[in-house]
Order: C-alpha cells, then structure tokens, then sequence
C-alpha cells in the first residue's frame, strides 16, 4: 500500500506521542515488530526512527525502548519535564516534546533518503514536510482520521493506519 506513494531510500520517523492517542482512538494497539517488518518489505527502509519522552524511573518503559532498539528502530529520547502550573490541579503537568529533534533528525538526513514517511498527525510538522518537499522528496504521512491535522494532509500522501490493522495489530 505504502510503497505506491514512495520510491528510493526511505526513512520513518515515528511521534510515540501522537501514535499513543492514534491507538487510543483505533481501540487496538500497535506491534512494532510487525510495523518494522511492514516498513521493510514496503520500502528501501534505511531508517526508522522512534521519538519518545521517557521516564528514567519506569522499568516497563525502559524494556519497551530497550527492544525497539533491539528489533532496528533507532531510539530517541528526552527525559519527561514537569511544568507547574497553579492553575491545574496536581499543579503542573508532563511534558517531553521531541518535535525538534525529529526535524534536524530530517533535515541533516537529506541526502541519505528519497522518501519520508512520518507517523504523527500533529500541524506543527507540515512546515517540514513543505521543506523535503521542496528538496525533491517523497512525502507519506501515516496517522488516523481524525487525529490528523490538515496541513499534513495537505503537505503529503496520508495513509490512514486503520487500513493496516491485519498487518500491524499486537497480537491479544
């Protein structure tokens, strides 16, 4: 399916952040292995990236990441901040934003890639994708509806994760 859109090298770039509340609305959760695999057979994979806010203090988290890696995602991290805010009331709130880093990931990536696929559908990525595109590269976003923002859409092929489930459901 994916590989229609795409051609050449390819590297995914996955916002753990979005895809967590893209599961949450699909009702089924995501094996990664079989999203790797999937990847694989689809493209010229030559990377695939995995963005995630971490909590150094959860063991199940850690073996989670620690797999990934394990399996061929190249992990990055950022260790979870707490914000306060008064106006809340457990008086802040997590934050662990890896918008920044998936771009220069990117952006200083260019020549080793022809298409980009990125699973997110946060707004604040098209300003990238019109980037790549502009350099002459394939763009895919992979997201569900619903939990994709326009610009994206705008900006790229969209593939909505829905029409995966048979090949990337955790099994359970």
């Amino acid at each position: 399916m994916i590989g229609t859109f795409i051609n050449g090298k390819t590297i995914v770039c996955i916002d753990a952040s979005n895809i967590y509340h893209s599961q949450k609305r699909l009702g089924w959760r995501i094996d990664f292995q079989k999203l790797l695999a999937y990847f694989k057979r689809e493209t010229e994979l030559h990377r695939c990236y995995f963005y995630t806010a971490h909590d150094p203090t959860s063991d199940k988290q850690r073996r989670f990441l620690d797999f990934l890696d394990l399996v061929g995602y190249t992990v990055r991290t950022k260790k979870v901040k707490f914000i306060r805010d008064q106006s809340r009331d457990e008086g802040g709130f997590h934050k662990g934003n890896l918008d920044v880093e998936l771009t220069i990931d990117a952006v200083h990536t260019l020549l080793d890639y022809r298409s980009f696929v990125l699973l997110s559908g946060d707004s604040d990525f098209a300003p990238l994708l019109k980037f790549l595109k502009a350099h002459g590269r394939r763009c895919v976003v992979m997201s569900t509806k619903g939990s994709v923002a326009l610009d994206l859409v705008q900006q790229a092929k969209f593939v909505d994760l829905k029409k995966l489930q048979d090949e990337i459901e955790l099994a359970g």
